[in-house]
């Protein structure tokens, strides 16, 4: 059920937000998750772990204050407009060839030996989940409206569940073969940092979400995501270390 919420307020909030903003903060359930967990399941959360806290609720904070104020797109006849750009969909055609050379000959091969072919595979998808998520909300506000535009918004939504179906799918059984051969922390740190990278990317091209930016809000976003990224790997990777304020106490005793 808490799944089920999570999954719906993050469309509804890809829905009134910016891409550039909605994204990042998903790492915000990697701290938050930390947290509970170490008070309600009595899980070790060391120094490194809640400074990986810290950091990341910082850096969302700053991504907050410097991210776009308004969206780009917001009707479907500004979105059928972004889809058929045609850089966009030179992106898109870069993006299938990528996953069809990943998938069919270098995953087979490599991909139980080297995590970032996994992680190649799945946050490349990525480029068309997050933008699908969005296309879906924009359609939908136009099916249930009496006008010739509804049935266009309806045959848009389709083809967007289609691919937004199958990007997740196969997102899932990617995942779960890297979880079979490589540690999740290490994996959930470099994922998350990728795939928010690529949505990101795919992201700008579509919605051009980044042409009413200034130089310092985009720098300044660019700090909140790296600070968001250094906090969720100081979570995810050291959480095993057995470190805390009390060992910088102990005396350094040398021996001969």
């Amino acid at each position: 059920l808490t799944v089920a919420l999570g999954q719906i307020g993050n469309f509804l909030a890809y829905t009134a937000v910016p891409t550039v903003l909605v994204t990042p903060l998903g790492a915000l359930g990697v701290p938050f998750g930390s947290i509970l967990a170490s008070y309600l399941l009595k899980e070790k959360l060391n120094i490194l772990g809640k400074l990986g806290c810290l950091l990341s609720c910082a850096g969302s904070v700053v991504l907050i204050i410097h991210s776009p104020k308004s969206e780009s797109v917001t009707t479907q006849a500004e979105l059928e407009e972004k889809l058929t750009n045609p850089v966009f969909v030179g992106y898109l055609c870069i993006v299938l060839l990528m996953l069809l050379l990943l998938i069919f000959w270098i995953a087979p091969a490599h991909g139980p030996t080297n995590i970032m072919v996994y992680i190649s595979i799945c946050s490349l998808l990525g480029s068309f989940t997050v933008p699908s998520t969005k296309g879906i909300g924009l359609a939908a506000q136009d099916i249930f409206h009496n006008n010739p535009s509804s049935q266009r918004a309806l045959y848009l939504c389709l083809v967007l569940l289609a691919v937004l179906g199958c990007s997740i799918i196969i997102q899932f059984r990617y995942i779960n073969k890297a979880l079979e051969c490589f540690d999740s922390s290490v994996f959930g740190a470099i994922y998350y940092v990728v795939f928010t990278t690529l949505v990101l990317l795919a992201s700008a091209i579509l919605f051009r979400e980044w042409s009413n930016v200034g130089v310092v809000d985009f720098l300044g976003m660019a700090c909140g995501f790296t600070t968001v990224s250094i906090g969720i790997v100081l979570i995810q990777v050291f959480k095993e270390f057995n470190f805390s304020i009390g060992d910088l106490n102990k005396p350094n005793v040398k021996t001969d």
